[in-house]
């Protein structure tokens, strides 16, 4: 019984001092990390027929959590990227226990330089403004839900916002008038203000002056008052992306997301002249070395750069060596 208490009393002191009390880490990294561990035991209470409660530190060796992994991604279909992200909770979890536990640290060296693994980076997905319009134009707006929709997906399109931090946003974060912005908590907890144009300040006056919500009431709920959440979100995209399609052709070749409106209006500003320190900070990367993505999915870029090597090329006349072995080395 000593060894199950201590690993009930490290994960539990993992979770409640390591991340909450001294990282003061975020809802979200709480969240996805309790959600790891979950997975793990259902796991490991097929596979070792041991009960959580049962689980020792030794029983989570190195090869039992790489078959873990596999399974995440054969059984459950998570991507590679999913893969990653759990896996860098347990590192978390063992860093932890070298510290605190210094009797597993050779389990722990093991599970530490477990690599993460590498994947394909898929080109970016993102929408043209035409396709932008067809969406919005897609709720009904006869409607209560639709009303929202617009709002939603308009304030989406606009501000690039993350889905969590759409979400999340409360009735008091929305500020309109001569200078109108919205204020959202974004990644690292830093609080980001984005400015809204002149119709998205429109549509969401009407919207927030029809759902008469409190401060701190979400800005997009439920037809039930809660918040709405992922799933709901994910939902009404698809539901509006239906509608969407049958106007606007192209969406049928496209993979559309709520991030994909996020890189929508990246590659929108890009295409403007903004400069991607500026996109940076209007999306809320942590480095302005992040933004450099969306000049490599933007084929016309390429293509006005790769017109300008062109026409230098003709103007600039070929090199012609005199030299013997250098006029050998060119032919290579």
């Amino acid at each position: 019984m000593k060894v199950t208490t201590e690993f009930s009393s490290l994960l539990e002191s993992f979770f409640m001092e390591r991340l909450i009390r001294q990282r003061q880490a975020s809802r979200h990294t709480v969240t996805s990390y309790r959600d790891t561990f979950r997975l793990l035991m259902q796991y490991a209470q097929h596979s070792l027929r041991k009960a959580p409660g049962e689980l020792s530190v030794a029983d989570l060796d190195a090869p039992f959590l790489g078959e873990f992994l596999d399974h995440l991604e054969k059984e459950r279909s998570n991507s590679a990227r999913s893969r990653n992200v759990r896996l860098a909770a347990i590192h978390s979890f063992f860093r932890y226990v070298a510290l605190h536990a210094p009797e597993y640290s050779a389990i722990a060296q093991r599970v530490l330089v477990m690599p993460s693994k590498r994947y394909q980076r898929r080109p970016i997905a993102y929408l043209t403004d035409v396709e932008i319009g067809a969406l919005l134009a897609a709720p009904n707006l006869k409607t209560w839900i639709g009303r929202r929709d617009r709002a939603l997906l308009l304030l989406a399109a606009q501000t690039g916002m993350r889905a969590a931090e759409i979400l999340g946003l409360r009735c008091e974060n929305v500020v309109l008038g001569s200078n109108a912005y919205v204020q959202c908590l974004g990644k690292g907890r830093k609080t980001r203000n984005t400015p809204l144009r002149k119709d998205t300040v429109s549509v969401m006056r009407g919207w927030l002056r029809e759902h008469q919500g409190h401060p701190s009431d979400p800005v997009f709920p439920t037809s039930k008052g809660t918040a709405l959440g992922h799933n709901g979100l994910r939902y009404l995209l698809n539901k509006h992306l239906a509608t969407a399609r049958l106007r606007c052709h192209s969406l049928l070749e496209k993979r559309v997301t709520p991030h994909c409106l996020r890189h929508s209006l990246a590659m929108s500003l890009l295409r403007h002249g903004v400069g991607t320190s500026v996109i940076a900070l209007w999306l809320g990367h942590e480095r302005v070395e992040t933004t450099s993505v969306y000049l490599q999915a933007d084929m016309q870029m390429k293509e006005k750069a790769l017109a300008k090597t062109n026409a230098m090329a003709a103007r600039t006349p070929r090199y012609h060596p005199r030299d013997r072995v250098l006029a050998f080395l060119k032919a290579l």
